[in-house]
């Protein structure tokens, strides 16, 4: 029962620690204004669709997106439909590709990115936000992305333990 509660309880977790990380940013280096973005709970949702369950994972991601919008932006609706779209995917994508950490790393790498330029473009239409691609791109994108990375790199790991010790309590309970 206590992995059964921990894989939602470390989404809530993740879900109130990215605002703490980011007050990190931005950092000045360089004669630069460097933005980091962490999402740790994407990154968890997509481990979850792709180790453990894709209905799930959209479920949380449709539940925490609205918290999202809610909670921090004032656009309702935006990661409301990002969170579970990008689950959604890595859940399909387990059919065509290894499920290696290392495979699995680098997709939830490349998902996270194309939902932040996705929240780019998003932005710069409806004038949110004027910066220039070039910016976003050396600024925001690649440093977000190398962090986001690191992160994964540290805790990735834990997570498919996780996800795997619960998949193996469900398999349990079944037989």
């Amino acid at each position: 029962m206590g992995i059964r509660i921990l894989i939602p309880f470390v989404a809530i977790v993740l879900f109130l620690l990215e605002p703490e990380f980011a007050l990190f940013s931005p950092i000045d280096w360089n004669r630069e204004t460097i933005y980091l973005v962490p999402r740790f709970l994407i990154l968890y949702l997509i481990f979850i669709a792709i180790y453990y369950n894709r209905k799930r994972a959209v479920t949380y991601g449709l539940f925490f997106g609205l918290l999202y919008d809610v909670f921090y932006i004032d656009i309702i609706g935006l990661y409301t439909v990002l969170y579970p779209l990008v689950c959604f995917i890595a859940g399909w994508s387990v059919k065509y590709i290894h499920q290696h950490l290392s495979i699995t790393t680098i997709l939830s790498v490349v998902l996270v990115a194309l939902m932040e330029l996705v929240l780019y473009y998003f932005f710069f239409f409806i004038n949110f936000t004027n910066m220039p691609f070039t910016n976003f791109l050396t600024n925001r994108l690649l440093p977000s992305i190398i962090a986001n990375l690191l992160y994964l790199l540290m805790l990735g790991w834990a997570f498919k333990y996780l996800i795997d010790a619960r998949v193996l309590q469900k398999l349990r309970e079944l037989s």
